[in-house]
């Protein structure tokens, strides 16, 4: 292993032989790091984290750390889990699990802008791209390709949909649907994710659905159970199939429109 002589690696950390670890980080009891990870320097990994295949951990990231909670004890500690080819740049921070058995949850292929900070028990997707200094409040849950700018906050306990895009310095207190964008304090629907959807190749007549059913839900003059009553009856598409069960889910309430 090309491991720093500076590094501080516990007896029992199961690390790849691919694995590189850089000068001063520190990794500490059983944690498992899979094969063709990078972790660069002045990284702390903490007990218990488990990480895929090819992650880079870059200067000064915090992975697995303890909750900001003031009612966490060690022995109420849930690991963090990280997929494959993730990206953490420097000074990430994010939070072990303790108030859900499955802890904290990171997907694939996401990318982590420096700063970037997750709280305790997130259950984050995959493809997901986090600007600098945004953060998100403990049990955030995000589905997959959201962009999040910088200095966007989330409030604890919100979900936000697939293909999601949220302007720099939002105060997200809400969820947000599948396929929009917001922005604003607090955070308000201002259209559709157009142009990431199209990117994505969702064919032209899906997102003219997806278009449709948010013309019914936000500007139809109905209220939302008669809306999604209506949106049941004309569901053409697994993107409206989506919308309408987002609306059925949310606990905290939808975010609106502006």
């Amino acid at each position: 292993m090309n491991i720093h002589p500076t590094a501080i690696i516990h007896d029992s950390a199961r690390l790849h032989e691919s694995v590189q670890v850089g000068p001063y980080s520190i990794i500490e009891a059983d944690v498992e790091i899979g094969a063709g990870c990078r972790i660069e320097s002045a990284v702390r990994i903490y007990q218990g984290t488990r990480m895929g295949r090819e992650n880079r951990v870059c200067h000064g990231a915090a992975l697995g750390c303890e909750p900001q909670d003031l009612g966490f004890v060690p022995e109420k500690s849930r690991p963090l889990l990280i997929g494959d080819h993730n990206q953490f740049r420097e000074g990430v921070n994010i939070s072990r699990g303790v108030k859900t058995d499955g802890g904290t949850r990171i997907g694939d292929h996401n990318y982590f802008m420096s700063g970037f900070h997750a709280g305790h028990d997130c259950r984050l997707g995959s493809h997901n791209i986090f600007g600098s200094n945004s953060t998100l409040a403990g049990h955030v849950e995000l589905g997959e390709h959201i962009f999040i700018s910088g200095l966007v906050a989330i409030h604890q306990f919100c979900f936000v949909g697939d293909y999601v895009m949220i302007a720099g310095c939002a105060k997200v207190v809400k969820d947000i649907p599948p396929y929009v964008t917001c922005d604003g304090n607090p955070a308000r629907v201002v259209g559709l994710n157009s142009v990431g959807l199209r990117r994505a190749g969702v064919p032209a007549a899906n997102r003219s659905a997806i278009k449709q059913a948010y013309k019914l839900l936000y500007h139809s003059g109905l209220n939302t159970s008669q809306a999604l009553a209506e949106l049941k009856q004309q569901a053409n598409s697994p993107e409206s199939e989506a919308i309408m069960h987002f609306f059925e889910q949310s606990d905290r309430g939808v975010t609106a429109h502006r």
